[in-house]
């Protein structure tokens, strides 16, 4: 069996720090310059925010001026903190459930980073097993997506993504085509993909 990864052996340590009195229009520009899709917007060293491309969308998207906007303005708040102990399948979860792209991660009440769906995409690989056709024709899973087995509070997850019958397999993981998580994935071609790729 292979050991599950954590959190903390994945994470993006190197995040963008802003201010909520920052401009939008430099805080872009910063995340142009660092290569990053989201920001933490942090007060002293306590995070209130984040703000991600999504956030700059909308400001656009309502017409406002990014150089008149402030970080605070746009920012998406309260952010959701997890521990760095944390299966990389729990925040997976937690993502998905959130309908969010970006954790941070906390350590003893310190920040030590922020999880990112890119984060979580560039590690699905060692959860993901090969999908390859048996004599018959049919499909067989030898090892998809491997689940948590010590849930977060409260939750309680499978332990293992196994097919739900024909090619969908019945808990969310991360689609090898578009990277999304998704409620399902389906197999195309060998690969585990949601259900907007499988009808491409």
């Amino acid at each position: 069996m292979e050991p599950e990864l954590s959190v903390r052996e994945v994470l993006t340590t190197e995040y963008v720090g802003v201010s909520e009195s920052d401009p939008v229009l430099g805080t872009v520009r910063l995340m142009r310059e660092e290569r990053a899709g989201c920001v933490l917007v942090v007060r002293g060293s306590e995070p209130v925010g984040i703000m991600t491309e999504w956030d700059v969308l909308g400001l656009v998207a309502e017409e406002n001026d990014p150089a008149e906007t402030t970080v605070g303005e746009v920012m998406t708040s309260p952010v959701i903190s997890i521990n760095a102990g944390w299966s990389l399948a729990d925040a997976a979860t937690t993502m998905s459930r959130q309908n969010i792209r970006n954790l941070v991660v906390e350590n003893d009440d310190e920040i030590v980073g922020v999880l990112t769906q890119r984060d979580v995409i560039t590690a699905a690989g060692s959860f993901q097993g090969t999908t390859s056709g048996t004599a018959d024709g049919s499909l067989e899973s030898e090892r998809p997506l491997e689940q948590s087995r010590s849930s977060p509070p409260g939750d309680e997850l499978e332990t293992e993504l196994l097919p739900n019958g024909g090619d969908e397999f019945s808990t969310q993981g991360v689609c090898e085509a578009c990277g999304s998580l998704a409620d399902s994935l389906w197999d195309a071609n060998g690969r585990l993909v949601c259900s907007d790729c499988r009808s491409v």
